[in-house]
């Protein structure tokens, strides 16, 4: 079962000698803002060391333009956070940086380890010192223990055969970037070049928003360094089977994201596509939910024939860290953040397409508005599978004690969120839409967890 540390998030990284590489690394963070809005951080390496700047909330509210022009150097990580519940205190926003006899580091990562108890046991027998839970600390202190007579990869190349669990991360010492992927390629993490310098990216949309050029993802298991030589490689373990998280393609990634090859607002037309075909509704319109289920809707409008249109609005200045959110009614909450629009679904038979249902309770929300501003017919309909199985990897979401599909049949969902048809797309609709059957983790759906079975 899956606690509720901080897992999820956006990482970026970046070697430019003559750059301004706080300013490039802040505005990458806007473009990977959607990974998490709940903390923020910028690390740079320079002649007086490494300096950091981070906080609580998004990008916006952590980095002033004084706070960047104090960070001055050749080389930038920064990252976005998203934990859920919020975050504890800024000591648990990353980058993390930290001071050993060899000098300095900073790390941000972006993962779960379910060995992480043991691992800090061991090390608290030997004298290590936590300040938080997280993930981030603990790595940072086996990088100590291990770099005594060891150069920083080697460390690194120690901890990945210690360490159980899936991971991106980059570490930044006074000279070199590092970026590593763990041995599954679980969570997503690319290069690519701009302006003839080497960067670093959980998605490639933030190299192709800065004007760069995507050169390929990290493989599984692989170790990447960049300094002042160009970047280099290497593969540290035997290539094991992939499994990058499904819901990178169905909820996370932002639609203009190439992962492992796949486009993915491709792959989510080709998931409304699939749902078409095995899930087909008789129908006046289609309506994403949005912004995640538009790929879907689209793919499912455009395979049946049936009007598409946008009669859901989103107010694009709620999010769901907001304080104001939290201490509001659920229903109220849910008509702030997305309105029908009422010319469009009054009389009509309304196909409602969303990329997941996991509690079910905002679908529920949205079902009711929907109906009360006129909808003839609600149908809702999911662009994946049902939802069963908790995720042991760090996505806080997928509680096993919180999920509408473990506890309630299909037609029981249906009934709760009172929708007149409700329909999943099935796995092997996923599997046809993304082209392959395997190099995916689809724990959450089947219960197969592929990295030590889910267990430390």
């Amino acid at each position: 079962m899956c606690d509720e540390r901080l897992n999820e998030g956006g990482i970026f990284a970046i070697y430019a000698r003559g750059t301004d590489v706080a300013k490039v690394t802040y505005f990458s963070l806007y473009a990977l803002q959607h990974r998490g809005q709940t903390g923020a951080g910028i690390a740079v390496a320079g002649p007086d060391g490494i300096r950091c700047q981070k906080g609580l909330g998004t990008v916006g509210e952590v980095f002033t333009e004084t706070d960047l022009n104090q960070l001055n150097g050749h080389m930038a990580i920064g990252h976005v956070q998203r934990g859920e519940g919020g975050v504890p205190g800024p000591e648990e926003a990353q980058p993390l940086v930290c001071r050993f006899y060899k000098g300095a580091i900073a790390l941000e990562y972006n993962g779960n380890l379910i060995n992480l108890s043991k691992l800090r046991e061991d090390l608290f027998a030997n004298g290590s010192i936590f300040h938080t839970y997280t993930d981030a600390e603990l790595m940072v202190n086996l990088i100590a223990r291990y770099s005594r007579s060891v150069t920083l990869e080697e460390a690194l190349m120690k901890c990945m055969v210690d360490i159980k669990g899936v991971y991106a991360m980059t570490v930044m010492s006074e000279d070199k970037l590092i970026g590593v992927r763990d041995p599954y390629g679980n969570r997503p993490l690319c290069i690519g070049r701009i302006e003839g310098n080497w960067v670093l990216a959980s998605e490639s949309c933030t190299i192709g928003m800065l004007g760069g050029t995507f050169v390929r993802d990290v493989a599984p298991g692989e170790i990447v360094t960049i300094d002042e030589q160009g970047l280099h490689s290497v593969m540290i373990f035997p290539r094991k089977k992939s499994a990058l998280c499904m819901f990178e393609y169905i909820y996370f990634a932002r639609p203009d994201s190439v992962l492992d090859g796949i486009n993915v607002m491709s792959a989510r037309k080709a998931m409304g596509r699939e749902l078409a075909w095995e899930c087909p509704v008789e129908a006046d319109l289609v309506i994403p939910v949005p912004d995640s289920g538009i790929g879907s809707a689209l793919g499912y409008a455009d395979a049946l024939g049936i009007s598409y249109n946008m009669g859901l609005i989103k107010n694009r200045y709620m999010d769901g860290s907001d304080v104001k959110t939290r201490e509001m009614r659920r229903d109220l909450s849910v008509r702030l953040k997305l309105n029908p629009v009422t010319r469009l679904v009054e009389g009509k038979r309304v196909a409602l397409v969303d990329d997941s249902l996991i509690k079910g309770t905002t679908s529920r929300m949205i079902a009711r508005v929907v109906r009360e501003k006129g909808a003839r017919e609600v149908h809702f309909l999911t662009a994946c599978p049902p939802v069963r199985y908790p995720c042991k990897y760090g996505v806080g979401t997928f509680r096993g004690d919180e999920l509408t599909a473990a506890a309630r049949t299909v037609e029981e969902t249906r009934r709760f969120i009172g929708c007149d048809s409700l329909y999943y797309l099935s796995l092997e609709g996923i599997y046809r839409a993304l082209g392959s059957e395997s190099g995916f983790c689809a724990a959450c759906f089947d219960g197969v967890y592929p990295v030590n079975g889910g267990e430390a």
